[in-house]
Parts: C-alpha cells; structure tokens; sequence
C-alpha cells in the first residue's frame, strides 16, 4: 500500500519527541506538510533542524506554543494554516497511589489531555467537513481500557479520549471526515524510561529494567517487550490516510496485545 498524503496539512501536537515526533516524522515521509509543536520556540526549531538534516524534502513548518491554553492553541493553529491532519498526541502522565491523587490532579489530567484535544477538534474539524475531507486521530492508551492501579487519573483521561473520539465521529459523519482513536501500548520513550525506573529497580541495566517491568507490571503484553514510537506512528499513518476512508469512530490498537480482547 502506498500512503501518499502530499496536499495536506498535519498537525501533530506534543511532537518535539517520543511518539509525537515519530508521528511527525512518518507523516511527513508520507508527503504531508507537518506542523511540528511544542511549548517553546527553541525546542521546535531544534527539532526542525534535525528533521531538515536528515532530509531535505520533508515539508515542515513551527508551530511552537502551548495547546493547553486557549490563547497557546489559537497561537498554533494560526502558525499551521488550514489543519487537513489532526493527531492530538500531547498528553501527561505519572504514578500516584489511588487515594493520594487530589483534586488538582484530576482536573490537571482531564484539562491536558482531555479538554485540550476536544479545543482542537472544534478549531479544526468546521474547516475539514467545509472541505470534504479530513482525519483527526487521537492518541489513546491501552491503560483506557487496563486502568493501572498506579494511575487511575491517567487512565480515566484516556478513557474519556475515546468517548470524545466517538462522538466527534458522529458529528462528522457522511462528511468524508474520520474521527479515531489510536489505543498506544506500553512505549519505549525517554519519558517512559524515567517511569519504567520509578516502579523498578534503578540500578538495573536499561535491558533488565525494561524486562522486569513488562513482567512484573504489564505481564499480560503478548509482545512482551516495549513498543517503538514507529510502531505507533505507522497505524497513525494509515488512519490518516486516503486508504482508510471506510475507518471511523473507532479505538484502533496498537499494543502488543496488551488488551486481553478479540474485539478493537
């Protein structure tokens, strides 16, 4: 299959590294103009000197900015243009035992990564369904679905990520455009890493960590290890695709077969 998304715009929230820069990355091989998005203008640029670095060709743009506020969302919307791609991939998360988790901290975990996709999507998705096509993905997790102990408030953000995702669908429906959730497994990213070490051993080597984790806390994975980014961004890809036009209102997973269900 050939994905070609040359025309469209994307932007990929959150893509200064881990899984949103790997998002960006592919996306961009694939042909779109990428909107590449963090919190500050030097981060952004760095990463925009990488990219360029490593190929020339790759049609990207800044879009610096903070997306958890209003005025920070309007700021980056207005560097990108007209939006045809919306992966809402920023999101938070972190350990907490379950009955230490405060108000603050909830409202904190729906704000980033609930309320912050949802301002995008109403931004963006008018324009899409004025045009006739257009995809928005949100990244999920398959803690929506497994809520870990150790991160109740995640997991609950995530699990209304993909109610947000359905009901968008449904507004859009019969416009040509999709609306889907991506359900991500346990990834290897920097930040991963750093949690990875808060719930074993630090003194492991990064291997041995990384296998006592999966054994002790994700032992249901069927890959038994930890997913790539690229991995991620590959599904991303497709559903942001011409090729996946039959594909809405759906939580797509990509996770090692964490979720023990025959159903997506």
């Amino acid at each position: 299959m050939l994905i070609d998304l040359h025309g469209h715009t994307a932007l990929v929230t959150g893509s200064t590294h881990g899984i949103g820069l790997a998002i960006a990355t592919v996306l961009a091989d694939a042909g779109a103009r990428v909107a590449i998005n963090g919190r500050t203008p030097e981060g952004v640029d760095t990463v925009l000197a990488e990219l360029r670095a490593e190929s020339g060709v790759r049609d990207l743009v800044a879009a610096p900015g903070d997306v958890t506020d209003e005025a920070g969302a309007a700021a980056v919307l207005a560097a990108t243009g007209d939006v045809a791609i919306l992966v809402n991939n920023l999101g938070i998360f972190g350990a907490t035992p379950a009955l230490e988790i405060t108000d603050e901290a909830w409202r904190r975990y729906f704000d980033v990564n609930v309320l912050t996709a949802v301002r995008l999507i109403r931004a963006t998705l008018p324009g899409m369904k004025e045009r006739g096509w257009g995809r928005v993905l949100n990244i999920a997790s398959d803690s929506a679905i497994v809520v870990p102990v150790e991160m109740i408030h995640y997991g609950m953000s995530k699990t209304a990520l993909l109610a947000v995702s359905r009901g968008f669908a449904k507004d859009a429906a019969g416009t040509g455009v999709t609306v889907n959730s991506v359900i991500a497994g346990p990834t290897h990213t920097g930040g991963v890493e750093s949690f990875v070490y808060e719930l074993v051993d630090p003194a492991l080597p990064w291997d041995e960590a990384q296998r006592e984790f999966m054994r002790v806390h994700r032992p249901q994975s069927l890959l038994q290890r930890l997913i790539e980014p690229e991995e991620i961004a590959n599904m991303v890809a497709y559903l942001a695709s011409p090729l996946s036009s039959a594909t809405t209102g759906a939580a797509v997973r990509v996770d090692g077969g964490y979720v023990d269900s025959i159903i997506p």
